[in-house]
């Protein structure tokens, strides 16, 4: 080698260097990385190079205790798809009967010893496919397929699940126009990237093409880099794809197909791109869902987050501080602090960006001109290379659902201009504070005392500018993780004592009357000696009991009707243009129509003017609570359910943005004692 550092390796010099490596033995996959350099790999030493990436070299053979049974409910089936795939193999007649017999007992005992039942839907043929073409020893291959699929294939790489929402938070964080039209189709990553992932591509692209895909991806020893492959193969379809007119399934199969279209002379291209993508992305997207891949018992130690509910990508907030602190390339992150002044003015993080979120809804062109300052104050803060600076956004609240419902609106309206790098602090401010107060246990001097700053614009330890009667103003560890464990009891009592505070009416009416009904008569009524459950008031701050109403109206959702005809029916008493407003903060324009016995909320197409579809179908006596906030009068809270011996149970909750709030929910309450009134009778 030492002659290859005067003069450049001629390509047989490099190869000669790599089997020279492999046969001494005892050879990392590092090694060989450095000698490789991305280049082609031999066809000769493939199985060698992939067997040291795998880490299965010196492994024993698995199947040598087992008896060799192929007997299996689901054996037929496995039978049948190893037959297919051994008829699209060029393997000579006198091999085929041991090569069948191999891939059959790689599959019926990976199939016992793992207890997962066999569907030819798990595509697992396909990921057998490359490895057979190496002609490995029926040991080597289950061992290689073995660690590919514990390795490189998701957990829950199915329909729905996990990792296909993880890839459109991704899709969102660098092509949020693109993600956008394909969420406006209704075309999930899973419709068209299930074979992409669950087969690592090799489903649609030749043998060579997938060979060298594979070739690439094993060196990488990096599960998540999959995912930024799939990225660069939407990028590069992305004007075709917002060019297109066809029908839904159509677009599907254009995307599902489009990695057939990969060439070998597009490979170097391919890992390039999704290298520099990889680079603009945050740390945060493997480190938070890491157990996405590996054995079954870390998926048990994974959180529960719902990455399908997530508004946009989770940065955590260790990950805010170490990213402006670094030199040089990576991500770095300009970062709005979402929260109420009063709020903010207790303690922030010194390089946020203040956006009040309240504004919103209170001063649209306040807000309107804060965003503008917003957008002015990131370019000035790259171009001066502050510390401050960064071109990927981080929304922070204050880490508190009730609280943060105003920051995903914000958070929604820069998504829906197409904004791209938006992420949200995982956790909010308090995440930030918990995590100040970790890393300050053993003593003060970590440089991170700085991080919190208050209005004054003085550099202030997190017990100031949390706690300003705070007795030690030192810093010091034990003061700051006890300041931060008193402010979570606080905050749990507040909780408690604001779900038993009395809830007063919106207007200055009388108290409900105790109703008495059947026993028989479940939807939305007390049985008799039950608290009445219908109420009007404001909304609880801490509340978290509720169930998003999307899944639960009984109405169909696709039916589109003309609003004006609607509105114009003899049974609608009422009708009060409207927003709705979804957890994540999503607005659209709506109109809530009230009838004698239900209440209706039509949401407008903005593609067909005039026209709208029915968004739910309430019963007016399923309603059990009208909530709204004090700061923000106009955003009203209803939500439904039954009221039985135990208590009250929510089924739905629906949040519209109703000017001249008072009189809609005047109007409704009325409407909802006539038909309580009704049943009585």
């Amino acid at each position: 080698m030492a002659e290859g550092e005067e003069a450049p390796s001629s390509p047989s010099s490099w190869e000669k260097d790599l089997a020279d490596a492999l046969e001494e033995g005892g050879c990392d996959l590092e090694t060989v990385r450095n000698i490789i350099q991305g280049r082609q790999l031999p066809a000769d030493l493939r199985a060698k190079v992939w067997k040291i990436a795998l880490n299965v070299v010196g492994k024993g053979d698995s199947l040598a205790s087992w008896d060799g049974s192929l007997d299996l409910p689901e054996q037929s089936i496995i039978h049948k798809d190893c037959q297919e795939l051994i008829d699209q193999l060029s393997v000579p007649e006198e091999e085929k009967s041991v090569l069948f017999l191999d891939i059959e007992s790689v599959i019926t005992f990976y199939c016992k010893s793992r207890n997962v039942k066999y569907s030819s839907c798990l595509g697992w043929i396909h990921l057998l496919r490359p490895l057979v073409h190496l002609r490995l020893p029926r040991s080597d291959l289950y061992n290689c397929f073995y660690a590919i699929m514990n390795k490189f294939i998701p957990r829950d790489c199915f329909m729905k699940g996990r990792p296909f929402h993880l890839f459109r938070l991704l899709l969102q964080y660098h092509e949020p126009e693109l993600c956008s039209f394909l969420d406006t189709k209704k075309m999930t990553p899973d419709s068209y990237a299930l074979n992409w992932l669950g087969s690592l591509f090799s489903y649609y692209c030749s043998a060579e093409v997938t060979q060298a895909i594979w070739d690439g991806y094993l060196q990488q020893a990096d599960p998540f880099f999959i995912y930024f492959l799939m990225l660069i193969i939407l990028v590069n379809a992305k004007d075709v794809i917002l060019a297109q007119e066809s029908d839904k399934e159509g677009i599907i199969k254009f995307l599902e197909t489009s990695p057939a279209n990969l060439n070998l002379e597009d490979i170097e291209d391919l890992f390039s791109l999704a290298q520099y993508y990889c680079s603009k992305t945050p740390a945060s997207f493997r480190k938070d869902n890491h157990s996405l891949f590996g054995s079954s018992l870390l998926g048990l130690k994974d959180d529960d987050t719902d990455l399908s509910q997530a508004l946009c990508l989770a940065v955590s907030v260790s990950e805010i501080l170490q990213a402006n602190q670094q030199q040089g390339e990576g991500v770095r992150f300009f970062v709005v602090d979402c929260r109420p002044a009063e709020q903010y003015n207790a303690g922030h993080l010194s390089t946020a960006f203040h956006l009040d979120s309240d504004l919103m809804l209170q001063n649209p062109s306040e807000f309107a001109q804060s965003v503008k300052s917003l957008l002015e104050a990131q370019k000035q803060s790259i171009e001066s290379g502050s510390i401050a600076g960064g071109e990927h956004l981080c929304f922070m609240g204050s880490g508190r659902e009730e609280e943060d419902m105003y920051m995903n609106m914000v958070l929604a309206h820069f998504l829906q201009k197409n904004k791209e790098y938006v992420s949200i602090a995982k956790g909010g401010f308090m995440a930030l504070q918990q995590h100040l107060a970790d890393i300050n246990v053993e003593g003060p001097e970590n440089g991170y005392g700085h991080w919190i700053a208050s209005t004054s614009g003085s550099r202030s330890s997190i017990n100031s500018s949390v706690d300003g009667d705070s007795p030690n103003g030192s810093g010091d560890g034990k003061g700051v993780k006890s300041l931060v464990n008193k402010m979570t009891v606080a905050l749990k009592t507040k909780s408690v004592n604001v779900k038993e505070k009395v809830i007063s009416f919106i207007e200055n009416t009388s108290t409900p009357v105790d109703r008495h009904v059947s026993s028989s008569d479940r939807v939305g009524r007390p049985y008799r000696g039950v608290k009445p459950v219908f109420s009007i008031g404001d909304e609880e701050e801490y509340d978290t009991d509720e169930i998003d109403s999307s899944s639960m109206s009984d109405d169909d959702r696709k039916e589109v009707v003309n609003i004006q005809t609607w509105i114009n029916k003899p049974d609608v008493k009422y009708n009060f243009p409207c927003n709705e407003v979804k957890e994540n903060g999503h607005m659209f324009p709506s109109h809530l129509l009230v009838t004698a016995t239900h209440m209706y909320c039509l949401r407008e197409i903005p593609s067909r003017k005039g026209l709208a579809y029915i968004q739910s179908r309430q019963a007016l006596n399923s309603v059990v609570k009208i909530t709204s906030k004090k700061k923000h009068p106009e955003l009203i809270t209803f939500k439904y359910g039954n009221s039985n011996t135990s208590g009250i149970e929510i089924l739905a909750v629906e949040r519209y943005l109703i000017p001249n709030a008072g009189d809609a929910t005047k109007a409704i309450k009325q409407q909802i004692m006539k038909v309580l009134d009704a049943l009585e009778s």
